[in-house]
């Protein structure tokens, strides 16, 4: 590896996707107890956090801290390496800002070492999948200034479309009002969702009942993707298996050979989306 790589836990990666990233945790409260993601989405318990999410229980989350960065960087840089950290979308998160006051104060520390933030203008697997292209280009020995500008070009290629069930966990977050959680609720409107081009999180669609918002998901994936020799596809969810595979089964239609990673979302993330989240993640002509 010709420099470290760091994700944290709201990159949603699969131990199989894990080689040559580290990642730093995620902290948040469940009802008032602290918890702590280690970014283990294979041994998660999507069923039991979301159910609690279902009956009522309260999850605050909390950005991740400069001096978590000062304090995980400094050994790296004492060896000799550089850092290319992948952060969650400055538009959903205080994390982007912390890590850069941190890297830029270990840059002056550390003369002649480079210390790289990106900006995924994402979450889950939005900010996962460069975090995975970011291991593979430290893996071909290119330098981390210039895998930093190859990560930074593709951030407008990386989709993020997903869909939610229950409107009032976006309500809570202030993405949707009150009226609009409560008449769509009755209507079953469903929103689909993305991450703009400054990292917010936006509707683009509306739709009626659930299957067709995970019709209207394969849709932007037939209407958006690039054939690339190493596209990924990838769909996590919120403790709905079966609405995953549902999601699969379209995408295959469209192009069958391309592989697809499925795994439960993310708890960080998670508890702002809420239990019936749908998404599907891979590299597109524009977002």
């Amino acid at each position: 590896m010709s420099f470290a790589v760091f994700a944290d836990g709201s990159a949603n990666l699969p131990a199989g996707m894990l080689e040559g990233i580290s990642l730093l945790p995620c902290e948040y409260t469940i009802d008032g107890k602290p918890q702590t993601y280690w970014g283990d989405v294979d041994h998660f318990d999507a069923h039991a956090f979301y159910e609690g999410l279902r009956s009522g229980r309260v999850v605050r989350t909390s950005l991740l801290n400069t001096q978590l960065f000062l304090s995980q960087f400094t050994p790296v840089l004492e060896k000799g390496l550089d850092i290319i950290y992948i952060s969650m979308s400055s538009g959903i998160s205080g994390t982007y800002n912390a890590a850069r006051i941190a890297a830029q104060e270990l840059m002056e520390q550390f003369s002649g070492r480079y210390v790289h933030i990106v900006d995924s203008l994402g979450c889950g697997f939005g900010n996962g999948l460069l975090a995975v292209q970011a291991a593979q280009l430290s893996r071909e020995d290119m330098s981390a200034r210039e895998a930093a500008k190859i990560l930074d070009a593709d951030v407008p290629h990386i989709c993020q479309y997903f869909t939610v069930d229950d409107l009032n966990f976006l309500k809570r977050t202030g993405r949707v009002s009150g009226m609009t959680a409560a008449i769509g609720t009755i209507l079953g409107i469903k929103p689909i969702l993305f991450g703009d081009s400054t990292g917010h999180i936006i509707s683009c669609a509306k739709v009626r009942g659930r299957r067709k918002s995970i019709e209207a998901l394969a849709n932007k994936y037939a209407e958006k993707r690039q054939d690339l020799p190493r596209q990924q596809i990838c769909i996590s969810h919120g403790d709905c298996p079966e609405d995953a595979g549902l999601l699969a089964s379209l995408i295959r239609k469209i192009t069958p050979e391309v592989p697809i990673t499925i795994c439960q979302h993310e708890p960080f993330s998670g508890a702002h989306v809420g239990p019936g989240m749908l998404g599907l993640f891979f590299r597109g002509v524009e977002r």
